[in-house]
């Protein structure tokens, strides 16, 4: 993911490497408690994320992996939760 988003879109986009020690729902639980008290809000439109954060069930196991609903949780963790914000500029 590293190199696509580097040599596809930026050189110069900062990228944090994450890896997962809880499953993705125990993994999101924390960040869908932060959709439910309106701390978290999206500008623009994002119809592929927002189905799969309506549609996803855990049961499903990982072939039914949500990639792009998990980078969310992995980013809104990493902003709000542990109060670690990215430098962009």
């Amino acid at each position: 993911a590293e190199a696509t988003i580097q040599n596809a879109v930026d050189r110069t986009l900062p990228v944090k490497t994450v890896k997962a020690r809880r499953g993705k729902y125990i993994r999101a639980e924390p960040v869908a408690s932060l959709y439910e008290q309106s701390r978290v809000h999206h500008v623009g439109r994002f119809p592929a994320l927002e189905d799969q954060m309506c549609t996803w069930n855990a049961d499903l196991g990982p072939s039914q992996s949500p990639d792009r609903a998990d980078a969310l949780v992995h980013a809104v963790t990493q902003l709000i939760l542990n109060r670690n914000p990215i430098n962009f500029w």
